[in-house]
């Protein structure tokens, strides 16, 4: 039986076209340290390279 890895799942959403988003790092703690510039790209979701997301996806074959 196939079962989604749920870590994966908890991390990584696909959006309607089947492109896998990810979570921008370091957007936690310590904010006041870093540049304005950094902490707006890490506001928004990223795109998760191609070849990353094939693996990726194999792990959550039902989502």
């Amino acid at each position: 039986m196939q079962k989604t890895r749920k870590s994966i799942a908890k991390r990584f959403k696909i959006t309607g076209t089947g492109k896998l988003m990810r979570r921008t790092p370091g957007h936690r703690h310590l904010l006041r340290n870093k540049s304005v510039k950094q902490r707006r790209r890490a506001g928004c979701d990223k795109l998760v390279a191609p070849a990353r997301a094939a693996d990726l996806m194999r792990g959550m074959p039902f989502a």
